[in-house]
């Protein structure tokens, strides 16, 4: 691979959008830490990653990198300080754990487990709406308003709420993505008064908590768990912003790889139909084989850190691709192959160490029952564009789009 000044990161992001961004990732594992004059540490291979996630002299912490070799400016709701995944120990470690608290173990250890049946129905409820159509865009119609609606529940964002926190979110992660035939100056304009909209409404909500909280995930958060433990107004304000955009975005990636992996594999399909058993390890492979998630970038290292026979200075700008490092075949064999039932599955879709995704069992869960669901009602499914258009974005990874015909629904025979 010819290394020209900025050559890897603009391989990364044109690959991004495309169908199979995989055989790039296989030439950058031949040099595990690859770097161009001016561009960042790419490390591609699988112990590198991990080795590194759980480093801790390597930071999240867009503060600790030098300024003069970042490459773009780092992009920060204004007025709300960074969000727990953004921060080091130990602030990352207060906030991660005020956060889990109302989220599952040990103080609220069956808040997932009481949520699968409301979780079902939504699932449900969306399929039912499929009646009546021959065809759907499975990315608008189904993998995108489940997530937000259940975030929305386990925020405890009234019912008559839901449809703006949709328009919200929506208007968020379409400014996640680069679009260079849009009017870059208007898409910041929309995405900012979108984040001062929702600021708005939840700061309204979080006085409304606080007056009279409620079973929800944002009354405990506003409670805390001791003197002097709870979160200030902006660390509130941002961490519930973390969960819109953050806990429904590698949701919907999840689930549409997911389905568009599955009807590539009809065999997977038909046995997840008669399997229900099945979509657990699947749904782990699917972690491995198609992240939602394809790399973290921008993190750096504290102090200077060998690895690989590569020296990453201070403050350089670090980025790990953890799709690479799933297809390593040093850590996985037949890494290109899709085994629903693969021994020895530790893979990096929801990274490691102290950063690993909180959200993950949530993630799971919802995954596992909308595939199942979508497996077990959809009649004979099948995809009317392959390979479908990608998001251009080089982080998340997954379709804008999945249209899908069918030749009818199932009963639902959950309720």
């Amino acid at each position: 691979m010819t290394q020209t000044q900025g050559s890897l990161v603009r391989q990364i992001t044109d690959y991004a959008h495309r169908a199979d961004p995989y055989p790039l990732y296989a030439e950058l594992r031949k040099t595990p830490v690859a770097h161009d004059e001016e561009g960042p540490y790419i490390v591609s291979t699988y112990w590198e990653i991990h080795g590194l996630l759980h480093d801790p002299r390597l930071s999240s912490d867009a503060r600790n990198l030098d300024p003069r070799a970042v490459l773009e400016p780092v992009d920060e709701d204004e007025g709300l300080p960074p969000s727990f995944l953004k921060l080091d120990p130990p602030e990352h470690d207060r906030l991660r754990r005020l956060t889990m608290a109302p989220f599952g173990p040990p103080h609220t250890p069956r808040r997932l487990h009481t949520m699968r049946g409301e979780l079902t129905r939504i699932v449900g409820e969306l399929i039912d709406g499929f009646e009546g159509r021959d065809r759907i865009d499975l990315v608008d119609h189904f993998s995108f308003p489940f997530p937000v609606t259940v975030i929305c529940r386990l925020l405890g964002v009234p019912r008559e709420d839901e449809a703006r926190f949709h328009t919200w979110a929506g208007t968020l992660t379409t400014g996640l993505d680069p679009d260079p035939d849009a009017d870059a100056a208007e898409r910041q304009r929309t995405a900012r008064q979108a984040r001062t909209e929702l600021a708005t409404y939840l700061s309204e909500l979080i006085e409304e908590r606080r007056r009279a909280p409620g079973d929800d995930m944002l009354s405990a958060m506003v409670a805390g768990q001791g003197p002097g433990e709870g979160m200030s107004r902006m660390e509130l304000l941002s961490t519930a912003a973390l969960l819109l955009v953050a806990g429904h975005e590698t949701t919907v990636n999840l689930i549409t790889n997911g389905m568009l992996t599955l009807l590539r594999n009809p065999d997977v399909l038909v046995r997840l139909r008669e399997d229900h058993h099945l979509v657990v390890p699947l749904v782990e492979e699917l972690l491995r084989f198609d992240p939602p998630v394809q790399m973290l970038p921008q993190r750096t290292p504290l102090s200077e850190i060998d690895i690989a026979g590569v020296t990453i200075p201070r403050g350089a700008p670090v980025w790990l691709l953890l799709a690479s490092g799933n297809r390593d075949p040093q850590r996985f064999p037949d890494p290109d192959r899709f085994d629903p039932q693969r021994k020895d599955n530790q893979h990096l879709g929801f990274g490691s160490g102290v950063h690993s995704c909180f959200g993950a069992p949530l993630a799971r869960l919802e995954a596992q029952i909308a595939l199942t669901e979508l497996a077990r009602r959809l009649i004979r499914p099948r995809l009317l564009e392959d390979p479908p258009a990608y998001r251009r974005n080089a982080v998340l990874r997954g379709p804008r789009q999945l249209p899908l015909a069918y030749e009818g629904l199932a009963p639902d025979g959950s309720r």
